[in-house]
């Protein structure tokens, strides 16, 4: 596997104890996240019957919604008051950078599943996460460069700088309001699940209920039946690049899913009802937080180190997947 395209990751092992000062502020940020996911997911909720109007962005099929654009804007604005000297990127409204930036960054998905959310299939989600330095390592960090690149400006210099031990992502949430489930996560705490659906007393293997979270291990990598999900771009060579790549997988797995939101895909992994997920050409704010709740629930993780490029999570054989689709002809 080539190291330079692709980043492995699992629940973090530390060498101790978190200092108190950092553990505080990944439960600082670990608020803010859920709090901004949930504004999101409550605009997400105003969504009534029927499908809802929407505009193409660059191809058929890849909709942009007011939703979306309001979601956004309600994510935003609960961060820019909890975090005003933070960072922000999101799908709709790009990057905004304070005048005196933190060293954090949000990565934000208002609403991540929107042919879903268009056509009334209940997989979408808000997605929210944050990276920045890790355990006290900003004036490090400043003073001495990982790359070329600030972490936060290249998925190869954010790689670099994971690798480096200086940085990490360090909080994120995905709230689906059609489906009552908040999962949600902050580095070295382990990932959980809301579940409102869930009625108290009764066992499932989500566990939880609207007032009791859920911690998540994962499914268990010697079941029969596995299942792989996955999503395809809008490009037909990509779609006949990742449809090749996923079926030389198939062996391993029983069958196939493809849900339309790369966010739950992560989390479904992380809670034990998918086995794994593969993706090729996925954004940032698509896996951000996604990712970071699959890693703290012990599920293997692959973060791309370029763009385009893999992510998947799960017990998959990452090095089967290819690090660069074939040159357009």
């Amino acid at each position: 596997m080539s190291t330079t395209s692709k980043h492995v990751h699992s629940a973090p092992e530390t060498a101790g104890a978190p200092r108190s000062s950092d553990a505080a502020l990944r439960r600082t940020l670990l608020a803010v996240a859920r709090e901004a996911a949930a504004a999101g997911a409550a605009v997400l909720a105003e969504r009534g019957r029927g499908n809802v109007a929407a505009q193409t962005k660059s191809a058929a099929g890849d909709w942009v919604t007011d939703f979306d654009r309001r979601a956004e804007i309600a994510v935003r604005e609960v961060i820019a008051a909890a975090r005003p000297n933070d960072a922000i990127t999101g799908e709709e409204y790009g990057s905004t950078v304070p005048a005196q930036p933190s060293g954090y960054r949000w990565s934000i998905d208002p609403l991540d599943g929107t042919a879903n959310f268009v056509r009334g299939i209940v997989y979408y989600a808000t997605s929210v996460a944050v990276f920045g330095p890790l355990d006290g390592a900003a004036e490090a960090a400043a003073s001495t460069a990982v790359t070329e690149q600030t972490p936060g400006e290249s998925l190869a210099a954010d790689g670099a700088a994971i690798d480096a031990g200086t940085h990490a992502w360090l909080a994120g949430a995905v709230n689906a309001p059609a489906l009552g489930t908040e999962y949600y996560a902050s580095m070295g705490d382990g990932a959980w699940l809301v579940d409102s659906n869930q009625v108290p007393g009764v066992s499932s293997r989500r566990g939880g209920s609207a007032a009791r979270a859920q911690r998540l291990h994962g499914g268990d990598p010697e079941a029969s039946g596995k299942l792989v999900a996955t999503g395809f771009g809008y490009d037909a060579q990509r779609r006949q690049f990742q449809v090749g790549t996923l079926l030389d997988l198939m062996p391993d797995f029983a069958n196939m899913r493809r849900i339309g939101s790369a966010a739950l895909d992560l989390c479904l992994v992380a809670d034990g009802t998918l086995d794994a997920y593969a993706e090729y050409g996925t954004q940032e704010f698509d896996w951000a937080a996604g990712a970071l709740i699959a890693a703290e629930a012990g599920v293997p993780v692959l973060r791309p180190r370029t763009e385009p490029g893999w992510q998947a999570a799960g017990h998959l054989d990452f090095d089967a997947l290819p690090a660069e689709e074939p040159a357009k002809k």
